[in-house]
């Protein structure tokens, strides 16, 4: 039986903009968006009240997403695409061994993190997106080539987001030993990771799966643009 801080996974855009990230927030009432320099995301409540909130955000960021149940666009936007997703959940540490150097980014690293992370996850990832959490990488020759980071963030619940590792490095298990690094570092902060991966991405679902992460259930990542 899901927990009422649990539900709010269900819901996890309008929940972060409402707990640990108002900072962030674009707040239309009944819609909440992230600023669009840090992340192109929205959620709301009642779907019927979307519309204007749409628009207004329309004006700011051409190409956004709507995280949850389908909301009602106005005639000038349009649902490009629905992206379904699934929401996973590990509920203790991951066991397992790091042995690979880990760093943690600063905004020195900024222009690498987004240029890795836009080549291999184009769309999502902006110039301020890594001041939404912690980011952490793995370097071989002075260059960036794995990382994962936080995205979403309530009181209970932090989202892992950006698992990226550069195509000419994939295989050596550097997703996994991040992964690890990121998940135990948030339960030392007394809070639970979650993550959304594309329901037909099943390499990296199983992944997931391997290091302790469990499907919560599906949720929609609407793309609506004008």
């Amino acid at each position: 039986m899901k927990t009422t801080e649990e539900n709010k996974l269900d819901n996890p855009v309008w929940n972060s903009l409402s707990e640990t990230h108002q900072e962030f927030a674009v707040d239309y009432g009944n819609t909440k968006f992230y600023h669009p320099d840090y992340c192109p995301f929205g959620g709301f409540i009642e779907p019927e009240n979307t519309k204007d909130a749409m628009d207004k955000y329309a004006s700011l960021t051409q190409n956004f997403f709507i995280v949850g149940e389908k909301p009602f666009v106005s005639s000038s936007l349009k649902i490009v695409k629905e992206l379904v997703c699934l929401q996973m959940i590990i509920d203790k540490k991951i066991e397992l061994p790091i042995d690979t150097e880990i760093i943690k980014l600063t905004e020195n690293h900024n222009d690498q993190l987004c240029d890795l992370v836009n080549l291999v996850q184009p769309g999502y990832f902006k110039n301020k997106t890594s001041l939404l959490g912690s980011y952490f990488g793995i370097f071989k020759e002075n260059q960036l080539i794995a990382v994962t980071g936080e995205r979403m963030k309530m009181n209970s619940f932090t989202e892992l987001s950006a698992i990226v590792t550069h195509p000419e490095h994939t295989g050596k298990g550097y997703a996994k030993q991040l992964i690890t690094h990121v998940v135990n570092a948030i339960f030392e902060e007394n809070k639970i990771p979650f993550l959304h991966v594309v329901e037909t991405n099943i390499g990296a679902i199983k992944l997931y799966e391997k290091l302790g992460f469990t499907t919560r259930r599906k949720i929609s990542f609407w793309n609506i643009n004008n």
